[in-house]
């Protein structure tokens, strides 16, 4: 699960590198004809990258809260186990109590 995750996350990333350079490309085609200035483009591409950062900081923090929640549950499979296994510590425990009285 967590390969999956660190997966997920680099494709991501991956994706940003390549959008950043689509909209850097596509920025100084529009400064060599003539539709915007220099000036322009990199105020475009200071609000556009801070943009980006905003979103990947919200979605890290979406992505973190759950994996958060879904490590805070044991997993299905092992319920069964555990509870089996907190049945025989109280019977044990009760065991124990009762022979020290």
């Amino acid at each position: 699960m967590i390969d999956t995750l660190k997966k997920t996350i680099l494709a991501g990333l991956g994706a940003a590198v390549i959008t950043k350079d689509k909209v850097q490309d596509s920025l100084d085609e529009f400064v060599k004809q003539g539709k915007i200035t220099a000036k322009e483009a990199r105020e475009a591409a200071e609000k556009i990258a801070e943009e980006g950062r905003r979103e990947f900081e919200e979605a890290s923090a979406k992505v973190g809260d759950k994996v958060r929640e879904i490590m805070s549950y044991p997993d299905a499979k092992y319920l069964p186990r555990l509870e089996a296994l907190e049945a025989r510590v109280a019977a044990l425990e009760a065991k124990a109590a009762h022979r020290s009285k």
